[in-house]
C-alpha cells in the first residue's frame, strides 16, 4: 500500500512540476552562440519606421548590397526591428501585410546568405499600442501581440538556427514597476509559448528576452532573471540597451567629458547584469548602444569624448562576455554610400572587438594667439599599449628631439611645433597621430583661437540667435539662469542646458542658436523662461573660455547683448 501511494505521489508531482519545453538534447551551446554573434549591427529606422512604408523616416530601401557591406565591415550579427501597427489588419485575425512581410523576409535571407546571425524582434508597437493598452483594454492588446507571433513563428518555423527571435523592444506599460513587470512577464509567457509550440526548428531556436526598458536597474535585472529561471529554457538570452550615462550621453548639466563617473555607472549597470545572467551561463546581448545625443547631433558629444566612451563601453561589455550591438539608424554607416560618417569611429569600434587601443585626456590642444608657444603636455590612457610614434601631418617626429614620454605623461616640445603652429591663422592648424602597437591610433588636432566675440541682437524669439564669432574656439556647453542664480529654461534642475535639444552652435553661420520645434511651435528655452526678466546665458568653451551675454522676452522679442566685465 505504501508503494503505490508513492507512485501515485510521484504521478501527481510530475503533472505539476513546470516541464521544460526544450528537453536537453535539444540545446544548443548557447553561450557559443551568442559569442559568435560578436559584433552586431541593428538597420534601425528602416522596417520599424512608423509611416507608410520602410522609407518613411529617411532611409533609402533596404538593398542586398547594404546587407553584404554590413558583413564586409565586420559584424557577424544584424538586429532587424520591425514596427507591425500600421502593417496589419484589425481583430480577430490581425493579419500582417504580406507586401511588407515579404520585404523583412527578403532582408532576413539575404542577412543570413552573409552568414550573419538574425535578429528580429516587434519594435515601436511597444510605445505605439502595448504602452496603454495592457492597462486599458489587456485581453484586446494580449490578442493582437499574440496575432503577431504566431504569424511570425509559422513564416520562420523552418529557417536555420541562425535566426533568433526577440520578444519585444523597450517594454515599458503604463503602470506601476511592480504591475508593469506583470504585463511583461504575461507578454513573455505567451511569445515563449506560441513559438515553442509552432513547430519546425522553433522548438530549440534561440529567444532574446527583455528586461523591462531593456534597463539595467537592480528590479529590472530581477525580473527578467527570475522568469527566465521559472522557464527552464536552455536556449534563451537576456537583452539590455545602453546608453551610457544620461548626462554625458545628452550632453547636459556640465558633463562633457567621459569621466569616472560614466564608467562607474557603466561598471554598475554590466557588473549587476553579469551577476544575474552570464555568470550564470545565460547570455546577455547589448541588443542597442550608443549615445543619445546622436539623435540630435553627431557632434552633441566632443569628439575625443566620444571616442573614450565608445572604446571602454565595448572593452568592458566583452570583458563581461557580453554581445553588443551597435544602434544605427542611418547617422554612422551610409545606406547607399556604404561609407562611415566619422571614419575614426569606426576603426576604435573595430580595434576593440579585438583588444583595447591608448586614449588621450583630450584630442585637441589650443594655442591662444598672442601667447608664446610653449612646450605642451597631454596625459595618455595607455590602456596597456605602448606608444611607437608620433606624427604631425603625416612627418614623424623624432623621440630623442621632438618629444619624451613619462609614464603616462607625453610632452610635446615647441621647437618641434613651431613649424606647424602659425599663431597668425586662427583654427586646427595641424593633427597630431600617435600611434600604439596595438589598437586605433590616437588623433589630437593642434588649434590657434582667440578669445570667441558676441554681438548684440534682437528679434522674433522663434529665429533669435547669439551672433558670435568663434574665432577657432568651439563651443563646450551653455547655461541659463537668472541673474539672483536660479537655473532658467527647461530642466530647471541645472543652469547647464541640454546640447542640441536647447542650443545648438552654427559655425559656417556664425551664430549659436535657440531650438524651435516647428512640430509643437514650442521655443526649448524662450517659452520656459519668465517674461520681462533678464536671463544670463555662460557660453563654455573647449579652450576653458567663458563668454557672458544677457537676454530677455517680452512678448515675442527677445534682446540680448553681450556682458562686460
Amino acid at each position: 500500500m505504501k508503494k503505490n501511494f508513492t507512485v501515485v505521489s510521484l504521478l501527481f508531482l510530475l503533472l505539476i512540476l513546470p516541464t521544460p519545453i526544450v528537453s536537453a538534447d535539444d540545446s544548443l551551446d548557447i553561450e557559443a552562440y551568442a559569442q559568435d554573434m560578436q559584433p552586431g549591427w541593428n538597420l534601425g529606422n528602416s522596417f520599424d519606421a512608423v509611416g507608410q512604408d520602410e522609407t518613411a523616416w529617411g532611409n533609402p530601401p533596404v538593398t542586398q548590397a547594404l546587407i553584404d557591406q554590413i558583413a564586409a565591415q565586420g559584424y557577424n550579427s544584424i538586429r532587424i526591428p520591425v514596427t507591425f501597427d500600421q502593417r496589419m489588419g484589425h481583430a480577430p485575425d490581425y493579419t500582417i501585410n504580406q507586401d511588407f512581410l515579404d520585404r523583412v523576409t527578403q532582408a532576413v535571407d539575404w542577412s543570413l546568405d552573409t552568414g550573419m546571425k538574425v535578429m528580429i524582434n516587434v519594435h515601436h508597437d511597444s510605445w505605439i499600442w502595448l504602452e496603454s493598452g495592457m492597462a486599458n483594454n489587456q485581453q484586446q492588446t494580449v490578442a493582437r501581440f499574440q496575432a503577431i507571433w504566431e504569424q511570425l513563428a509559422d513564416h520562420f518555423k523552418d529557417y536555420p538556427i541562425e535566426l533568433m527571435f526577440e520578444s519585444i523592444n523597450e517594454p515599458r506599460f503604463n503602470a506601476d514597476p511592480s504591475t508593469s513587470q506583470q504585463y511583461l512577464d504575461r507578454l513573455n509567457d505567451e511569445f515563449h509559448q506560441i513559438v515553442r509550440n509552432s513547430g519546425g526548428l522553433n522548438h530549440m531556436r534561440p529567444l532574446v528576452i527583455p528586461t523591462l526598458d531593456t534597463g539595467a536597474e537592480p528590479e529590472k535585472v530581477n525580473g527578467l532573471s527570475n522568469w527566465i529561471n521559472s522557464k527552464q529554457d536552455p536556449n534563451m538570452m537576456a537583452t539590455i540597451h545602453y546608453y551610457g550615462f544620461w548626462p554625458f550621453s545628452v550632453n547636459i548639466a556640465g558633463v562633457t567629458r567621459f569621466d569616472h563617473e560614466s564608467i562607474n555607472h557603466m561598471h554598475d549597470a554590466f557588473d549587476r547584469v553579469h551577476n544575474r545572467f552570464t555568470a550564470q551561463g545565460i547570455p546577455v546581448i547589448v541588443g542597442e548602444f550608443g549615445l543619445l545625443g546622436f539623435d540630435t547631433d553627431l557632434n552633441t558629444i566632443q569628439q575625443g569624448e566620444k571616442l573614450k566612451f565608445f572604446e571602454y563601453m565595448i572593452h568592458y561589455a566583452k570583458e563581461k562576455a557580453f554581445v553588443h550591438m551597435l544602434w544605427d539608424n542611418g547617422q554612422h554607416f551610409g545606406r547607399t554610400s556604404f561609407q562611415w560618417s566619422d571614419p575614426d569611429l569606426y576603426q576604435v569600434m573595430k580595434a576593440s572587438w579585438s583588444g583595447r587601443s591608448a586614449t588621450a585626456e583630450a584630442d585637441f590642444i589650443y594655442f591662444k594667439q598672442g601667447e608664446p608657444l610653449t612646450d605642451q603636455t597631454l596625459n595618455l590612457n595607455l590602456n596597456g599599449r605602448t606608444l611607437e610614434s608620433i606624427k604631425i601631418n603625416g612627418q614623424r617626429l623624432s623621440a630623442s628631439n621632438d618629444y619624451a614620454l613619462n609614464g603616462d605623461q607625453l610632452t610635446l616640445k615647441h621647437q618641434a611645433l613651431s613649424p606647424f603652429i602659425n599663431l597668425n591663422q586662427l583654427g586646427t592648424r595641424a593633427t597630431l597621430e600617435l600611434h600604439f602597437d596595438q589598437g586605433a591610433a590616437w588623433k589630437v588636432n593642434l588649434t590657434v583661437y582667440d578669445r570667441p566675440t558676441v554681438q548684440a541682437n534682437s528679434g522674433d524669439y522663434r529665429t533669435f540667435h547669439i551672433p558670435t564669432q568663434f574665432n577657432g574656439d568651439q563651443l563646450a556647453t551653455m547655461e541659463a539662469l537668472y541673474l539672483h542664480g536660479e537655473a532658467a529654461g527647461p530642466q530647471n534642475w541645472t543652469t547647464y542646458k541640454e546640447f542640441g535639444y536647447v542650443f545648438s552652435p552654427d559655425y559656417d553661420q556664425n551664430r549659436v542658436v535657440f531650438t524651435y520645434n516647428e512640430w509643437d511651435q514650442h521655443s526649448r528655452l524662450f517659452d520656459e523662461i519668465r517674461h520681462n526678466e533678464p536671463i544670463l546665458i555662460r557660453l563654455h568653451f573647449w579652450s576653458g573660455e567663458v563668454i557672458e551675454y544677457q537676454v530677455m522676452r517680452q512678448g515675442n522679442t527677445v534682446t540680448g547683448s553681450p556682458v562686460t566685465n
